[in-house]
C-alpha cells in the first residue's frame, strides 16, 4: 500500500512540474512584458555628416525603449558620447553631436555605433538589444554650383529654362526654388555634372524669383539666384451671362457626375459647383499627371512650335478671368480662370501633335471632357480637351505629326472645339509662347545651344 501511495504522489508531482513548465512557457510567450522583438534603428550604413548641423537617428520599439548608447571611433580611440535612459518611449530621435576632443576624424572618416535596449523582460530581464554601425564621412563643404546660362526674361504665365553645373561627391537633391514655394526638378544635361530645367511663372502669383539649389547628403546647401527680367503681363477679365439653357443643359449634365454631392443643390449652386469645385478637382488631376519629369539625359531639345488644329480659329484665350453672372452683372454666381486656348475649325477635326511624345493620360475628366495629355520631355506636357474620341491610348509613343484625337464638345463645351493647354511640371502656362517658333528659339533652344558652347566638347 505504501508503494502505491508513493508512486501516485510522484506521478502527481511530475504532472504538476510538467504543467508548470508548459504554463511557464505559455506565459513567457504570451505575456507582452516578455516580448522578443528587437528595437529598430533607422540608420544608413554610410552617412555623410557636417558636424555643425548635428545628426539625428530615429529609433523605435513596439514595447518601449529603455536605454540608448552611442559610440564614436576614429580607428585608434572609441568614445561613448551618449548614454540615454528612457521610460518606455516607443519612438525617439537620438541627437548625435561631434565630440569636442578625444576623437579625430582621420581622412574625414569615423565609425558610429548605436546600441539600443528595450524594456522587455526577455533575456533574463535584460531586454532585447539592437546594434547598428555606420561609416561616417565628415563633409563640411557645400556643393560647387555654377549657373551656365538661362532665359533672360519671363512673363506672368510664361516659361523659361536654366542650365547649371553641380559638383559634389554626395549630392542629395537639386532643384530650382521659387519665391512662392514651387520647385522645378532638372534633367541631367549634355555632360557629367550638368543639369537643365524648365521653370514657369503661374498666372496666380504676383511676382517671380528663382534660385538654383543643390543640397548634399551632409546637409550642405549651395544656392544661386537666376537673373531674370520679370514681365507682369495683364490678362483679360470677362463677364459671362449664365443662361437658363446653359445651366439646365451642360451644367446639369456635368453635375450628375457627382450625384451624391449635388442632390440637395439648387440650380445656381450646381453652376458654382461645376465651374469652381469640380473644375478644381479636374485640374488637380491634370496637375498630378503633369508634375513628374523623367530622369533621362538631355543633350538637345529641338522642340517645334505646337500647331494642334489646322486652320483653327482662336475662340478663347489663356488667362481669362471669367465671372459668371445670373440675369444681372451684380449677381455673380461663380468665377474661374481659363487655363488654355480654345480653337475651332470643323466638326470632328483631326488633332495632331507637333512633337514626338508619350501618351500619359487618355480618359474622361469632368469639365475637360475626353481629355488627352502627352509628355514631350524636360517636364513639358500638352493637353487636348473636349475631344470626341482618342486615336491613341495611355502608354503609346507617338511621332511628330501623328493624329492623336478628334475635336468634340464633351465636358463643359457648348460647341465643337479644342481646349489646348501646355504644362511645365504641373504649372499651366501660356500656350501662345510654345506656339511661336521665334519665342521658342529666343527663350529656349538658343539658350540651350549657347550653354553647350560654353560647356565645350
Amino acid at each position: 500500500m505504501y508503494r502505491k501511495k508513493s508512486s501516485s504522489l510522484g506521478l502527481v508531482l511530475f504532472l504538476l512540474v510538467v504543467a508548470g513548465i508548459f504554463g511557464g512557457v505559455y506565459f513567457l510567450n504570451h505575456d507582452p512584458r516578455f516580448e522578443k522583438v528587437k528595437p529598430v534603428i533607422q540608420m544608413e550604413k554610410e552617412i555623410f555628416w557636417n558636424p555643425r548641423n548635428g545628426l539625428e537617428v530615429e529609433v523605435s520599439d513596439n514595447y518601449g525603449l529603455k536605454n540608448i548608447e552611442v559610440y564614436v571611433e576614429d580607428g585608434d580611440n572609441e568614445e561613448k558620447i551618449s548614454d540615454i535612459t528612457l521610460n518606455g518611449d516607443k519612438n525617439y530621435k537620438v541627437k548625435v553631436n561631434f565630440p569636442k576632443k578625444g576623437i579625430l576624424a582621420k581622412d574625414n572618416l569615423l565609425k558610429l555605433t548605436i546600441v539600443v535596449r528595450d524594456k522587455s523582460l526577455w533575456q533574463f530581464f535584460r531586454g532585447n538589444k539592437a546594434v547598428k554601425k555606420a561609416i561616417v564621412t565628415i563633409d563640411k563643404k557645400k556643393p560647387e554650383l555654377t549657373l551656365i546660362n538661362n532665359s533672360n526674361s519671363i512673363g506672368k504665365g510664361g516659361s523659361g529654362v536654366a542650365i547649371f553645373r553641380v559638383k559634389d561627391k554626395s549630392i542629395k537633391s537639386i532643384y530650382i526654388e521659387t519665391n512662392f514655394g514651387k520647385k522645378f526638378y532638372p534633367n541631367p544635361f549634355y555632360k557629367k555634372d550638368y543639369y537643365i530645367s524648365l521653370f514657369a511663372w503661374p498666372i496666380f502669383q504676383k511676382s517671380f524669383k528663382a534660385w538654383v539649389v543643390a543640397v548634399d547628403k551632409a546637409g550642405n546647401k549651395a544656392r544661386q539666384y537666376i537673373p531674370l527680367y520679370a514681365n507682369d503681363r495683364k490678362y483679360r477679365v470677362s463677364y459671362i451671362k449664365a443662361k437658363d439653357s446653359f445651366i439646365d443643359g451642360k451644367i446639369a449634365t456635368l453635375a450628375e457626375d457627382r450625384p451624391q454631392t449635388i442632390k440637395d443643390m439648387d440650380r445656381l449652386q450646381k453652376l458654382n459647383f461645376v465651374n469652381a469645385t469640380y473644375r478644381i478637382e479636374n485640374e488637380d488631376l491634370i496637375r498630378k499627371t503633369t508634375t513628374p519629369t523623367d530622369s533621362s539625359k538631355i543633350t538637345t531639345f529641338n522642340i517645334k512650335r505646337f500647331y494642334p488644329l489646322r486652320n483653327g480659329a482662336v475662340v478663347g484665350t489663356y488667362g481669362d478671368h471669367r465671372y459668371y453672372y445670373y440675369k444681372t452683372k451684380d449677381n455673380v454666381i461663380s468665377q474661374s480662370y481659363h487655363m488654355g486656348v480654345d480653337m475651332a475649325s470643323v466638326r470632328n477635326a483631326n488633332l495632331k501633335t507637333s512633337n514626338k511624345a508619350l501618351v500619359v493620360f487618355a480618359k474622361y475628366n469632368g469639365i475637360y471632357g475626353n481629355n488627352l495629355i502627352l509628355y514631350h520631355g524636360l517636364g513639358l506636357y500638352s493637353l487636348y480637351g473636349h475631344c470626341s474620341g482618342f486615336l491613341v491610348t495611355k502608354g503609346d509613343v507617338v511621332k511628330e505629326g501623328a493624329v492623336v484625337a478628334k475635336t468634340g464638345k464633351t465636358g463643359l463645351a457648348l460647341g465643337d472645339h479644342l481646349h489646348f493647354g501646355l504644362m511645365v511640371q504641373g504649372v499651366m502656362v501660356r500656350p501662345a509662347e510654345w506656339m511661336d517658333q521665334r519665342w521658342i528659339k529666343t527663350h529656349i533652344t538658343s539658350v540651350i545651344s549657347k550653354a553647350k558652347k560654353i560647356i565645350g566638347n
